[in-house]
């Protein structure tokens, strides 16, 4: 499950192309070209717009390589490199000629792998690469084996290495804290080395991501301009290097964060380092972006051609305090809104220590006293009222105050000779991955609950502690393969429960956005963006996640007012269009909603059906950043016929006498007409433009005026400063 295509594609033999000199990877839209001559070092040609063969002999006549394709240590000790070792006999040198270059071709991708092996040392590197060609994506990662006497020393080992020509060459990458994940930063590259690391060692993105993108043409720009997007896709800590030198390149690595993660590698041992994700556009971060959206939806993510359910999640209406009558009565009142999923949160577990705080975490059996019924019962009110039902879990995780602690304190991470550091409620540990018996546990905690209740349709899978401190009670001498091998016991375990359970829909949520990751997506259909539902702050957050995310995979809940984590008051208009924008949710207690606000979340989840294959099948255009600081947002989708499209706006901040700009669409068909619906309608008049026609060419030169408030009535209570429109666009015949 880790990829759709390595399966199949690890199963066919590779053809080798003798003595090749060339290797000319390209899709629809883009090359990227190696120097790989039998004998020689493996050299960087060219990565960019898609050229002709013809075109690569004048640039070998004309522009000499004579950067690596993949830097490695020793011979050279000036420059940074993708890897580095240290052989058994101590040499800490590497100096790799390729050997040959072999080619397979799949249904869907093409498979290339340069071969390389080190002139004295038994040690071989293969460069590897899959080129998706419509979708203009090209995977990167290297593997490494060796037959020396004893074990090598990996001390550095990244996935791949693009240098890109020195100019006006700017960085977009992500920031953010808990609560306030993806954070667009941008700036020009300077002098010097720009590193992204993250080194939670369970959660890889709410301070930082693993996904850039490379404005060639100054500062980025939605529309136009040459950009290169990139993507680690994996789990675990990752470091991205971008080392600015004296030449005339940025020299960009990514790969696993080596700190304190050296790996020895035995003999016959093959370490497989996680694809990089490349992409190059010449239509500004937005192209980028389509095509980050189109290859994730089709062979990274879980179910990418399937449309998401619209749910309620218990969590911020009753938090620990579950109850049988509250969960039957957020099923009838999600059932009767027309949603089509329930969720029961954290809160239903426990026997000997029952789960209202942080406590009994791997203690997964049902606390009677709150659940009478069971979980039978709960999965039979949802199937009575015509919805599914689905589950909170946090399988990868203990407490000190805990039957399974009690039991196993050997599963937890920790040192040894030291007391181990807890993280939530004081009481948290993370169970040690890298430990076959705990991946028996991690899976049979899911083989239990499914096997059990076959009717759950959902798993909300949580992960809220980092690797707090440094110690396998299992790997013994291996103590530095901690980090590396967690992740590669959490591979082993997903793959096993996708194997069985191939159809059940599983959510990422790690403390919210923290695994927001194309390393995780193939065993989860979506994540949680953030665990901040204010609908304002939301509109940063799912701004930065679309760079990389498709709107299928973020969830994204209508919550209450003043928001739990915030405070802020946020009307329920707004909050309802800016869910609208990812997989609608609900994250609130309907009970305590007035009958306006019930029909109002109705009226919006019947809708949201409507639109729902636009929003997650359809090509993303950002029009207005809110990071623009212009009193606005807007973006839209298109579906790929172009013969419908949904336009959100977003007042970002309110002023009297305030002067917005008026937002043109974009991805429409200039010749298409299309008639404009607005949804979510609270004013007491359509506006001006309901139900008119307008042609794409118009709309995506000019678009239309938005008016700055809602009129609602002569009521002056009812009005707020939030203001927000979603317009639903709907080409029509005709003739």
């Amino acid at each position: 499950m880790r990829n759709k295509l390595i399966v199949a594609l690890a199963m066919l033999c590779f053809p080798y192309i003798a003595e090749a000199k060339i290797v000319h990877m390209s899709t629809k839209s883009m090359s990227l070209v190696i120097d790989a001559q039998a004998g020689e070092e493996a050299k960087f040609i060219y990565f960019g717009s898609r050229i002709s063969d013809d075109e690569i002999e004048t640039l070998r006549k004309t522009e000499t390589p004579n950067l690596s394709a993949y830097p490695v240590y020793g011979m050279s000790v000036q420059a940074e490199s993708a890897l580095s070792v240290i052989h058994t006999d101590g040499n800490l040198t590497l100096d790799l000629a390729v050997e040959k270059v072999g080619e397979t071709k799949g249904k869907d991708a093409k498979v290339t792998m340069i071969e390389l092996k080190d002139r004295h040392y038994p040690f071989f590197v293969s460069l590897c690469y899959r080129t998706y060609y419509e979708e203009d994506i090209i995977e990167m990662w290297a593997e490494y084996s060796h037959k020396e006497s004893a074990g090598v020393m990996l001390t550095q080992f990244a996935s791949a290495y693009i240098p890109v020509r020195y100019g006006d060459v700017w960085l977009s990458q992500f920031y953010g804290s808990w609560a306030n994940e993806a954070r667009i930063d941008e700036a020009p590259l300077n002098h010097g080395m720009k590193v992204i690391k993250n080194r939670d060692g369970v959660r890889n993105s709410h301070t930082a991501h693993s996904e850039i993108m490379l404005s060639l043409d100054g500062k980025a720009k939605e529309k136009t301009g040459r950009v290169i997007g990139a993507a680690l896709c994996y789990s675990g800590n990752y470091k991205l290097r971008i080392d600015t030198d004296e030449s005339n390149f940025h020299h960009f690595f990514a790969g696993i964060n080596e700190d304190n993660s050296e790996y020895s590698l035995a003999p016959g041992e093959k370490f497989t380092t996680p694809e990089l994700a490349l992409t190059y556009s010449k239509d500004g971060l937005g192209g980028v972006s389509r095509n980050f959206h189109r290859w994730s939806r089709k062979y990274k993510l879980a179910h990418g051609s399937v449309p998401r359910k619209i749910l309620l999640n218990s969590w911020e209406g009753v938090y620990f305090n579950t109850s049988e009558d509250r969960m039957y009565k957020m099923i009838e009142d999600i059932a009767s809104m027309g949603g089509e999923l329930f969720v029961m949160d954290d809160g239903w577990f426990g026997k000997k220590y029952s789960r209202n705080d942080s406590r009994a975490l791997g203690d997964w059996s049902v606390d009677s006293r709150k659940l009478p019924g069971g979980i039978q019962g709960l999965i039979d009110s949802a199937h009575k009222n015509g919805i599914k039902f689905g589950i909170w879990i946090e399988p990868e995780m203990t407490n000190t105050v805990s039957e399974l602690y009690e039991k196993h304190p050997e599963y937890v991470i920790k040192p040894a000779h030291r007391q181990p550091t807890t993280g939530r409620g004081g009481t948290q540990l993370v169970l040690d991955l890298g430990n076959p018996e705990v991946q028996q546990l991690v899976f049979n905690v899911v083989d239990t609950l499914l096997t059990n209740y076959p009717d759950i349709d959902y798993i909300k899978w949580d992960a809220n502690a980092s690797v707090m401190n440094h110690g396998s009670q299992y790997l013994a001498d291996n103590q530095s393969h901690l980090f590396i091998e967690y992740h590669r016991g959490f591979a082993k375990v997903l793959d096993r429960i996708r194997k069985k359970y191939p159809d059940v829909t599983i959510q990422a949520c790690a403390s919210g956005g923290g695994r927001v990751n194309h390393g995780i997506l193939p065993w989860f259909d979506e994540f949680w963006v953030s665990d901040n539902t204010d609908a304002l702050q939301r509109i940063y957050m799912q701004w930065g996640t679309s760079y990389f995310f498709p709107a299928i995979a973020m969830a994204s809940h209508i919550s209450a007012s003043p928001n739990h984590q915030t405070s802020r008051a946020v009307s329920l208009k707004y909050r309802i269009d800016v869910a609208m924008s990812g997989r609608l949710g609900l994250e609130m207690q309907p009970s305590q909603m007035t009958a306006e606000e019930t029909e109002l979340c109705r009226k919006a989840i019947s809708e949201y059906k409507e639109i729902r294959p636009v929003v997650q099948f359809g090509d993303l255009y950002r029009l207005l950043s809110p990071y623009d600081r212009k009193g606005a947002a807007s973006l839209m989708y298109v579906s790929p016929q172009k013969d419908k499209a949904v336009f959100y706006w977003w007042k970002t901040e309110t002023f009297m006498g305030q002067q917005l700009p008026r937002v043109a669409m974009d991805g429409l068909d200039p010749d298409k007409r299309y008639r404009v619906m607005e949804l979510n309608r609270i004013d007491d008049k359509p506006l001006v433009y309901e139900g008119m026609v307008f042609s794409g060419e118009y709309l995506n030169s000019n678009g239309l005026e938005m008016p700055l408030t809602h009129k609602v009535s002569v009521d002056r209570s009812r009005r707020n400063e939030y203001s927000s429109r979603v317009l639903y666009l709907e080409a029509v015949n005709d003739k």
